[in-house]
Order: C-alpha cells, then structure tokens, then sequence
C-alpha cells in the first residue's frame, strides 16, 4: 500500500537571483515546515531539503537543495511538497488532522448513514466539514464542533453527527 502524503507547502517561484525560492507553508507554525524534511513532490520522485532564510509577506524564503539558480528556482513555481503522514506528531485525544477527517463515513445519531466527508474548509471562524450525501450526491457544511459532531472514531473511519434541525432535510430525501 503506498505511503499517504500530505500537502504542507507550495513553491511561490524565485526569490532574489541566487536560487532561493518563495516558500508558502501549510503548517500550523509556518517556519516548522522545515522540521519535516525531506519534502517531496507529489509523485515522490524529486526530493528537497530546505533552510529557511527569511520572512516574507504570505511567504517565506528558503533556499532548496539542488536549487542553485533563480532559472532553476523560477521553474519551481506552483510546486507542492509533500511529506509523509507518519511524520505528523500525535494529537491529543480531541484534535484531528484535517488529512485524516476526509473520507471518514458520516452517521446520524440513529445510525443512519448520511454520507461522508468530502472536505474540511476554514474560512476563519471555525472548520466546517463538507460532507457529501449519499442520497442526493449534494454537499452540505457543518460546522465542526463538539455539539454538531459528538463522535469521531478515525479507527473504525466514521463520525457520528447531530446537525441543527433543518440543515440535513433538503438534502437527505
């Protein structure tokens, strides 16, 4: 089974003339990106360690290995790095990485199945989950929150939700 990867950074193209590269990073403290390396490309052929060497606005610069000029860093641009998701530290019992929510199966208190989870999006306030329903193929959002989704089991991939009446009636039928 291959390995799950997960996106934790984009290459923005060139930073400066001597290869370094404008870093957009994913994770939470945005300078621990390089904590995680190697970082790989999507396919996992092309590997790269990084140093960081500066804040930029929405960015950082960062120097790759392998990157000595800024042709080399300007084709780069649009890049995703990946690591591997074994390499994320453990959470508490009640937090979850984004990764590992989608795809869960979503029940209904009565075990129902509803459908299941397309997406998590923040757009700032807190995560909503997009699930997909099974019944109409429609999504709906879901805010993400102890009240709304009692149940997470990742082992058993499913979470068990309690949506505000009427959110679920259009799209279930």
């Amino acid at each position: 089974m291959p390995e799950v990867m997960i996106m934790i950074g984009a290459l923005a193209g060139a930073f400066g003339v001597k290869g370094e590269v404008r870093l957009k990073s994913f994770t939470s403290d945005p300078e621990a990106i390089a904590e995680y390396c190697p970082l790989f490309t999507e396919d996992g052929n092309r590997s790269f360690d990084v140093q960081l060497t500066g804040k930029l606005k929405n960015a950082l610069s960062a120097k790759l290995s392998g990157v000595h000029t800024k042709k080399q860093a300007d084709d780069l641009r649009g890049l995703q790095l990946f690591v591997p998701r074994d390499k994320f530290p453990q959470l508490p019992e009640d937090e979850f990485y984004h990764a590992d929510l989608v795809g869960l199966r979503a029940f209904d208190a009565g075990g129902e199945e509803l459908g299941h989870i397309k997406a998590v999006q923040n757009h700032g306030a807190t995560d909503l989950l997009e699930i997909l329903t099974e019944k109409t193929g429609q999504s709906v959002l879901l805010p993400f929150t102890r009240i709304n989704v009692p149940t997470v089991d990742i082992s058993s991939g499913k979470i068990i939700i309690d949506p505000p009446d009427g959110l679920l009636e259009d799209v279930i039928k």
